[in-house]
């Protein structure tokens, strides 16, 4: 009983003394590799990545990268409520002063090679800056407007001033009209083309719409400046706002167009800029440099007169 209750402790004992054996050899011969066999539940803590290339990186940061994406999908996944339901919309709405300004800002100082969907709107596109922005720019036009008219015939006693208060709903119309029939058709398109021709970009109705509104606001203060009674300083102020929103459009939709038909990218950046400048051409002469004839006095002729031109 003895020796078998020895002959156990030294195999039990075999392991722990194995183990020091190998410390003490590793220690002693420092130039010794040491294999160590895992199972098959572990894992290396570290796999190298595949090296990328130049043009990997350019659509990523063009065109957003597997990160966007699941940020994409996970804000979708918030969006759960019934479209009937109150909640649905109220996702639309949820975002904070900084966020707006910070968009803002970057309608109004477009970057090159950047795109405005992936700074900006792809993490948490929203209808608040767009909603206020247009209703912002309808009075903004229409109230300036008003105001033109009233200092361009102010001093005339054959002029009497009512103000024109239709100004408000025409801008409304072709305001909001334009921030949602076009990029409705424009979603539309590129949908279509990309079932055609394999490409990499697809933006959300939402995600058109946001840039849509934002690249808007530079005609705010546009639209106030337009009060000035000189038509060089207003045509020099639509074209300036009309560069700086336009590029925000173009920019934007580039990437999502350019791995298509060489023509059909070039007509479909042409027609966004084209739909751009009527808008602005439009509203500067239809609010601003139109004549306004329907206040002006009729005169009244005597009737001591008539008798004295028929004599």
């Amino acid at each position: 009983m003895d020796t078998n209750n020895s002959c156990g402790a030294e195999r039990v004992d075999s392991h722990p003394m194995r183990e020091f054996g190998d410390a003490a050899t590793s220690a002693a011969n420092p130039g010794t590799t040491t294999i160590h066999i895992e199972g098959p539940s572990e894992s290396p803590t570290h796999q190298p990545g595949l090296p990328r290339g130049s043009g990997g990186e350019e659509d990523d940061e063009l065109l957003g990268n597997d990160d966007s994406d699941k940020t994409e999908l996970l804000a979708g996944q918030k969006k759960s409520s019934p479209f009937w339901t109150f909640e649905y919309y109220q996702t639309f709405f949820d975002v904070d002063t900084y966020q707006v300004f910070d968009r803002i800002k970057g309608s109004l100082l477009p970057i090159p090679g950047k795109n405005f969907v992936r700074l900006y709107i792809r993490s948490n596109p929203d209808l608040y800056g767009p909603f206020w922005i247009c209703a912002t720019l309808v009075f903004a036009i229409a109230i300036s407007g008003n105001l033109s008219n009233f200092l361009i015939h102010l001093g005339e006693k054959t002029y009497h001033y009512v103000p024109e208060f239709r100004k408000v709903s025409i801008a409304a119309t072709i305001i909001y009209a334009y921030a949602w029939l076009v990029p409705l058709a424009l979603w539309g398109f590129l949908m279509w083309r990309n079932s055609k021709v394999m490409n990499i970009v697809s933006y959300s109705f939402l995600e058109i719409v946001c840039v849509y509104g934002y690249s808007l606001f530079i005609y705010i203060p546009t639209a106030v400046l337009w009060i000035i009674p000189q038509k060089a300083v207003r045509w020099i102020l639509v074209m300036i706002a009309l560069g700086i929103s336009g590029s925000v459009l173009a920019m934007t939709f580039w990437p999502a167009v350019r791995e298509d038909n060489r023509r059909i990218a070039l007509a479909t950046i042409g027609t966004i800029v084209l739909l751009h400048t009527l808008l602005s051409v439009g509203c500067l002469a239809y609010f601003f440099d139109a004549p306004e004839m329907d206040h002006l006095p009729t005169t009244t002729v005597a009737p001591n007169q008539t008798v004295a031109t028929a004599k």
